[in-house]
């Protein structure tokens, strides 16, 4: 008799989830299920709420990447308002865009899905962590990132008013100038970050690309899933995290869209299954035909998806590694969820690169940092690239600015379908007469972990209703009533 094995909660992501494994009579996988159990009531708490609010409300849906949803909210704003950024502002947020991109890219190399590689996938688990990563690359490496990632936290606390949660991005500009004295010291950092940059490619290249055992792992079978991918492309098709159209290409690297995103709802939808909270995204010329790749409408992103949607990377070294990386994997697209890890660090350096670029720009000190000319207010559609991939915010108000309607299409949403056919494919793939162990369990978590998913601000809503129970107590702990929903 077949049986079923639970991996509950799944371990360094953001948010909860939990994956669900039944096995056949023979002890082979039936079926594999990733589950979110959260929900996150953003879009309908938001209603009510003045518009110029959103970029606060929505940077708490979480901790991790406030500043996507900040900047993602602060340009849907702009559209709600009709109003353009002085050539100051513009810099100032995208700048502050790609210090974050930087620093959370980081955070998950070293913290999140590095400890996979640079410790080991079938490391014991108390090692699989930034402990065992410091033990392997030594404390002087680690001393590095912590420094590194501090002086960009303290830059763009002092940019953004906050780092957690920051107060930068208003209707039609920011809300603070840049020094000459701050550009000088972001000038600095900029180098310090390129050289930081291709010291973490260098480290991955000598602990992984030299590793024969690991790169035929990125490369097998276990992890390989042929979809669609999307990402913000500049007007050259090269990859942007701020601004730009957005462009899908398919299993060959073949244009089939390119759009704005007032545009999104004609190309995009979404399904929703009854054993999650998160919702599925799909091409609608497709449309949706289950968690399969190939001509389906699943569509993938974060920076492999952003790297197999362009033409290339707009900063020179950037470029480079991109070219390299494509040559050691077979060429463009890659279809293997395991090299989200290096498309990730390809990006750290095209940020790192980015902000030496408009540091450098001298309107940046310019004191023309708001236009007011702002209108009356209806619906307003803002993008960006966060760490895991494509961010929409859609806000409608009315006429005295109060949001009526409010939709996020959170990046992880997107790779939420490739998550689930991940998953079950690696199960299957590794499974066997029903043995199973803890390395085992963790190669199949790492099939989530390559997209660096954030389930906490993923799942929004959901038709129905979110189960509930209340348990009430009297004084003496005894239990008097239990009401479920």
């Amino acid at each position: 008799m077949g049986r079923t094995i639970t991996i509950d909660p799944i371990t360094r992501l953001e948010g909860h989830g939990k994956i669900t494994i039944i096995l056949d009579d023979g002890g082979g996988v039936e079926r594999a299920f990733f589950q979110v159990p959260e929900l996150r009531g953003f879009e309908a708490f938001c209603v009510g709420r003045p518009a110029e609010d959103m970029p606060q409300i929505t940077s708490r849906i979480c901790g991790v990447c406030p500043s996507a949803h900040h900047m993602a909210a602060t340009k849907a704003l702009d559209a709600l308002y009709q109003v353009a950024p002085p050539p100051a502002a513009r810099i100032i947020r995208e700048l502050f865009y790609n210090m974050f991109m930087f620093e959370d890219h980081l955070i998950h190399f070293y913290y999140l899905g590095g400890p996979d590689f640079i410790v080991g996938p079938d490391a014991p688990p108390e090692d699989r962590n930034i402990l065992g990563v410091i033990a392997k690359v030594g404390l002087d490496t680690a001393k590095k990132v912590i420094e590194i990632r501090k002086r960009c936290r303290d830059l763009m606390a002092e940019i953004g008013g906050k780092v957690i949660h920051p107060v930068l991005g208003l209707p039609g500009g920011v809300a603070k100038t840049v020094t000459k004295d701050m550009q000088m010291r972001l000038k600095e950092f900029a180098k310090e970050a390129v050289s930081f940059a291709e010291f973490t490619l260098k480290t991955f290249d000598t602990i992984v690309l030299k590793n024969k055992a690991y790169v035929d792992l990125i490369l097998s079978d276990i992890y390989h899933d042929e979809t669609n991918y999307m990402g913000l492309v500049d007007a050259d098709n090269k990859v942007n995290f701020y601004d730009g159209n957005l462009r899908v290409v398919d299993t060959r690297g073949k244009q089939i869209e390119l759009f704005s995103a007032d545009a999104y709802t004609d190309i995009l939808t979404e399904h929703v299954e009854d054993f999650t909270y998160i919702k599925f995204p799909y091409l609608k010329k497709f449309g949706w035909k289950g968690f399969v790749g190939g001509d389906s409408g699943i569509v993938r992103v974060a920076p492999l998806g952003r790297l197999n949607a362009s033409n290339g990377m707009a900063t020179g070294l950037a470029q480079k590694e991109y070219e390299k990386m494509y040559s050691t994997l077979g060429g463009q697209p890659c279809h293997n969820t395991l090299a989200w890890h290096w498309a990730r660090l390809v990006e750290v350096l095209y940020a790192a690169e980015r902000i030496s670029e408009l540091s450098a720009v001298e309107v940046l000190t310019d004191t023309n940092i708001r236009n007011m000319e702002l209108n009356t207010p209806k619906k307003g559609i803002g993008v960006v690239e966060a760490p895991r991939g494509t961010l929409i915010h859609e806000y409608e108000t009315d006429t005295n600015g109060l949001i009526v309607k409010a939709k996020l299409l959170v990046a992880t949403v997107f790779n939420s379908a490739a998550i689930c056919m991940s998953i079950e494919k690696a199960a299957k793939k590794l499974i066997r007469n029903g043995e199973v162990n803890d390395g085992l369990l963790n190669k199949i978590e790492m099939a989530f972990r390559a997209y660096d998913p954030c389930f906490s601000c993923a799942t929004h809503s959901l038709p129905g209703k979110m189960p509930l129970e209340v348990i009430m107590r009297n004084r003496s702990g005894d239990i008097i009533q239990t009401i479920i929903r």
